[in-house]
């Protein structure tokens, strides 16, 4: 598998800073299950591309 077909994780907070969407209603929609996420120990590390399709279409279900 090459580098660009991984996924690009981010923390909370390296997403926030992009200015794509504030921290607080990241934290908020990782504790309501709303976007993929995984957790290690204490750091939640999100995928940026599934993100973008979740706030780009809000109806679809991208957790099922």
């Amino acid at each position: 598998m090459t580098n660009s077909k991984l996924p690009q994780l981010l923390s909370i907070r390296a997403i926030a800073k992009t200015g794509m969407i504030p921290e607080h209603a990241l934290r908020v929609l990782v504790k309501q299950n709303k976007i993929p996420h995984i957790k290690i120990h204490s750091k939640v590390l999100i995928n940026v591309h599934l993100l973008c399709d979740l706030l780009n279409h809000p109806t679809g279900n991208l957790c099922a």
